[in-house]
């Protein structure tokens, strides 16, 4: 154990609002560490992209005994869902150390919110989208959170393959009228 803690961040290549991140990672990353003593969730935070979209989160932590907090942590992380292209950072023995982690990917929808015609907004509902792509993925993926821009509406799918997740609902997509004009992009 190091007589005071060492800060780290655990970078989430995650693209979830500050709510979600505390309830998918912060608070059952703190419940896994508070029976060990190795190390504790002491804040969080969310980098935007200049369009206000998040770009990734972060969750701040003292490590108390890195040696075996590390693991700990990175394991937790994984476990709760952390995407790839996840990383620890913390500085001990005078270098700075990274641990990747992360084993999800991600895949990002962008549904138009200005082009279509009116009559789809008025009779098509985004929850009806986020109900059945949730559905059509089970079992290998989910979604963590979403973004609502000026322009456009995003939801972030996590899973195993993202390109797994993008066939399953491939048949909805081409569907229904307001998954139209809808754009994809690989973020994990």
């Amino acid at each position: 154990m190091s007589a005071s803690p060492i800060f780290a961040y655990a970078k989430l290549n995650a693209r979830i609002q500050p709510m979600d991140r505390g309830d998918l990672y912060e608070d059952p990353l703190q419940q896994a560490l508070e029976a060990t003593g190795l190390a504790e969730v002491t804040g969080g935070g969310t980098m935007q992209m200049q369009s206000g979209e998040i770009e990734y989160c972060g969750i701040d932590l003292d490590l108390h005994d890195p040696e075996n907090a590390v693991a700990l942590i990175c394991a937790t992380l994984e476990r709760l869902g952390a995407p790839k292209g996840s990383s620890l950072s913390y500085e001990a023995d005078g270098r700075r150390h990274e641990v990747p982690f992360g084993r999800l990917e991600g895949l990002a929808i962008y549904f138009n919110g200005t082009d279509l015609p009116d009559h789809v907004y008025a009779e098509c509902d985004i929850n009806h989208v986020w109900a059945e792509i949730e559905r059509l993925i089970e079992g290998v993926g989910r979604i963590q959170s979403y973004w609502q821009g000026p322009t456009e509406t995003a939801l972030y799918l996590y899973g195993d393959s993202a390109a797994r997740m993008r066939e399953r609902i491939a048949g909805f997509m081409a569907e229904y009228p307001l998954c139209a004009q809808a754009r994809y992009d690989t973020v994990a």
